[in-house]
C-alpha cells in the first residue's frame, strides 16, 4: 500500500479529470458566504517537479495536461484548469504540476479551511513542507484519511467537501471507499463527497460506481473518462472515473459541455470516450 507515488504519474489523463471536477466543486461551494471545509483523505506530496526521474519515467503528464498546455480553445471550465497549473509555471513552461491540496487551496477563500491526510510517510513531510506557510487555514495530518474523515464529521461549518481518492493498488481500497461513504453518509448525509476510481479490467473497478450507486444519498452523479481500448491483457489504467455524491445542480451540464471535447483532446485510440450519467433527488 505505501509503495506507491503519485509523482509517476502527476499531470496525466485522470488528473486532469480528478481537478477539473474538484475545481467545480469548490468554486460552486465558494458561491455562498458561509464558509466550509475541503477534506482530502490521500493528499499526497502536494506538488510535483514532471522534470524529476519519477515523472519522466513514465511522462504521463504529457498525455494530460500537456496536450491542454498550448491549445487556445479550451472550455471556460478547462482554460479556469490550465490557468491555474500556470501559477505553478509563471514562465510558461510546463515543469510543475499542483496536486489536489493547491488547486483547493486556490480555490477556497479565507474564512474556508483544509484537511489534508496522506499515510505515505514521505509524502506526508513533503505536503507539510509545501503547506508550511499556509498558516492557520490548512492542517495537514501524516495519518490514514479514510479514519481522519470518520474524526471530521460532520465538520463545524456544516458544510464541505471531500475529495476520496486512494491509490487502489490493494484491492481492499474498493471495500475501504465504499464503507467510508457509507458511514460518512450516516454521520454527515449533506456532505458533498468525491471519490476517484481508476478504469481498470479487474471487478472490483468494474463494480465500484454500481456499488456507490446503491448508497443513500440524495443525489449523485458519475463521469468517467476513456482514453483507450482497455489493453488485450489486462494490463493498465485505460481511463478513470469521479463519483459524487450531493454533487452541485450545475455540475452535469458544466460536464456535458466540456466531456466531449476533453475525450477528444486526450484520446488515444478509437476506444476514447466518456461517461456521463446522474440522479437528482
Amino acid at each position: 500500500m505505501l509503495s506507491y507515488r503519485h509523482a509517476f504519474h502527476a499531470g496525466n489523463h485522470a488528473d486532469v479529470l480528478k481537478h477539473l471536477v474538484l475545481i467545480q466543486l469548490t468554486r460552486y461551494l465558494g458561491q455562498k458566504d458561509k464558509p466550509f471545509w475541503y477534506i482530502d483523505t490521500h493528499a499526497g506530496a502536494g506538488a510535483y517537479e514532471l522534470d524529476t526521474a519519477y515523472a519522466q519515467k513514465l511522462a504521463e503528464y504529457r498525455g494530460g495536461i500537456g496536450r491542454l498546455w498550448e491549445r487556445k480553445d479550451l472550455p471556460a471550465c478547462l482554460a479556469d484548469y490550465v490557468a491555474l497549473v500556470r501559477r505553478f509555471n509563471p514562465d510558461g513552461r510546463l515543469q510543475k504540476y499542483p496536486g489536489s491540496p493547491f488547486f483547493a487551496l486556490w480555490t477556497l477563500r479565507e474564512q474556508d479551511r483544509l484537511r489534508l491526510f496522506e499515510l505515505h510517510s514521505k509524502d506526508a513531510r513533503l505536503l507539510q513542507e509545501n503547506f508550511q506557510e499556509a498558516g492557520r487555514q490548512v492542517v495537514v495530518e501524516g495519518t490514514d484519511g479514510f479514519a481522519g474523515l470518520k474524526a471530521l464529521l460532520p465538520p463545524p461549518p456544516r458544510r464541505a467537501v471531500a475529495l476520496i481518492d486512494p491509490s487502489y493498488e490493494e484491492k481492499q481500497d474498493y471495500e475501504r471507499v465504499f464503507h467510508a461513504l457509507k458511514d460518512a453518509l450516516t454521520r454527515f448525509p449533506g456532505g458533498t463527497y468525491a471519490v476517484w476510481y481508476p478504469q481498470l479490467t479487474r471487478l472490483e473497478a468494474r463494480e465500484l460506481p454500481q456499488r456507490l450507486k446503491r448508497l443513500p444519498a440524495k443525489s449523485w452523479l458519475h463521469v468517467a473518462l476513456r482514453v483507450r481500448e482497455p489493453a488485450k491483457d489486462g494490463f493498465g489504467m485505460h481511463g478513470s472515473g469521479m463519483f459524487l455524491l450531493n454533487p452541485p445542480w450545475t455540475l452535469h451540464d458544466t460536464l456535458a459541455g466540456v466531456m466531449p471535447f476533453l475525450a477528444e483532446a486526450l484520446r488515444e485510440d478509437a476506444g476514447a470516450g466518456f461517461t456521463l450519467e446522474q440522479q437528482m433527488a
